[in-house]
């Protein structure tokens, strides 16, 4: 499964991007609301969906995003097009908030969700979209350890066998160590060979 591609945008029209990798030009599904840069190589975080009759692929600016479309497919009658569909209609921040607080007048908002998958929505999702994102200064929502720096040392974990949850749950504990012995500006500076090293000791 792809993880992200990397090129330039050779088109781009609503809720669908072209990108250009090396000569390839990859198709690329998007939520209407998803801002990506226009200048120099675009790096786009991807989710692929194999079905008999087709291929697709959705992507989204960031990881953390990436990995909410991929919980919302969790969920009992979320389809990829349902679940491009709430990222579509709410932004991260109103979805969580709303999935968080039970409100499924703003969900049933989104065109296509009904008040049974709104319901199904609260029911798988509530407690984990609790511990999935958390609060960051400037009203925006991230992931726990959602930098560039932390998604490849997870990746490199991933890469020699361990399972993605237990990467990350390495990769989280051995950056609070890090920051707590480092101070937390220090340790954001540490390259990834030092956060994975420390991961794999813990």
């Amino acid at each position: 499964m792809y993880a992200y591609l990397e090129g330039k945008i050779s088109s781009h029209a609503p809720g669908r991007l072209v990108l250009d990798v090396q000569g390839v030009g990859y198709e690329v599904h998007v939520p209407l609301a998803a801002r990506f840069g226009t200048q120099g190589l675009l790096r786009v975080h991807v989710h692929q969906v194999v079905r008999e009759d087709e291929h697709r692929l959705y992507g989204f600016p960031d990881a953390a995003m990436r990995d909410l479309f991929r919980l919302l497919l969790s969920v009992r009658g979320v389809g990829p097009a349902a679940a491009l569909g709430l990222l579509s209609g709410l932004s991260v921040q109103d979805l969580v908030g709303a999935i968080h607080g039970g409100d499924v007048r703003k969900l049933v908002s989104v065109r296509g969700i009904g008040k049974k998958t709104a319901e199904q929505l609260l029911l798988d999702l509530r407690e984990k979209i609790a511990s999935f994102t958390q609060q960051v200064p400037g009203g925006g929502l991230a992931r726990s350890g959602g930098s560039q720096r932390v998604e490849d040392a997870v990746a490199a974990l991933v890469g020699i066998g361990f399972s993605e949850k237990e990467a990350r749950k390495a990769v989280d504990r051995a950056a609070a160590d890090l920051a707590a012995e480092l101070g937390a500006t220090a340790a954001e500076q540490l390259d990834v060979e030092r956060l994975v090293r420390r991961a794999l000791s813990g």
